[in-house]
């Protein structure tokens, strides 16, 4: 249930399932296509989020969620030896009543031509995210790291950017 809703049955009255649904048909569906003038994750074709005018292959669009309080939600993701903390997304697939499966993302910087990862969790603390660290990401990679959720859950969504994580070769 979702920011207050006490109905599961109405399915199209989650707007965030209806959101993640689009996104998911727009990556399934990454032609080129004339440009759209503004920028929302119904934006078609996939790459014209951020920059209509920019033709690079894309497979991605990169979205956070929020829970109900305003706070983002975050899952884990391994790296090498230690778990990381992760608020950006790729839909893998959308299913049953607005269950969606979501790919992990690696949130990073450019280090001159390298990824170098951003830890997005506070200090000294385990479980808050860092919102001045959010800031700090410009590049994204793909994680082998998946979650199942129930988009029923969350109360809102944005669009980030239109990324090449190389997920269709």
């Amino acid at each position: 249930m979702g920011c207050g809703r006490n109905n599961h049955d109405n399915e199209s009255a989650n707007c965030v399932c209806q959101v993640v649904r689009a996104i998911k048909d727009i990556q399934d569906n990454a032609v080129e296509e004339e440009c759209a003038e503004c920028t929302s994750c119904f934006n078609e074709p996939l790459g014209t989020l951020v920059s209509p005018s920019r033709r690079d292959p894309v497979d991605t669009r990169v979205f956070v969620l929020s829970t109900a309080d305003g706070s983002p939600f975050h899952a884990f993701f391994s790296n090498e030896n230690n778990a990381c903390v992760s608020i950006y997304f790729r839909v893998e697939d959308v299913f049953d009543n607005c269950c969606a499966t979501l790919r992990v993302l690696v949130p990073g910087k450019r280090d001159g031509g390298n990824f170098c990862p951003v830890n997005l969790v506070s200090g000294g603390d385990k479980c808050c995210i860092d919102l001045t660290k959010v800031c700090q990401v410009e590049r994204f990679r793909a994680s082998n790291d998946c979650i199942t959720v129930d988009l029923s859950c969350f109360c809102a969504i944005q669009c980030i950017a239109d990324v090449n994580l190389g997920i269709c070769n």
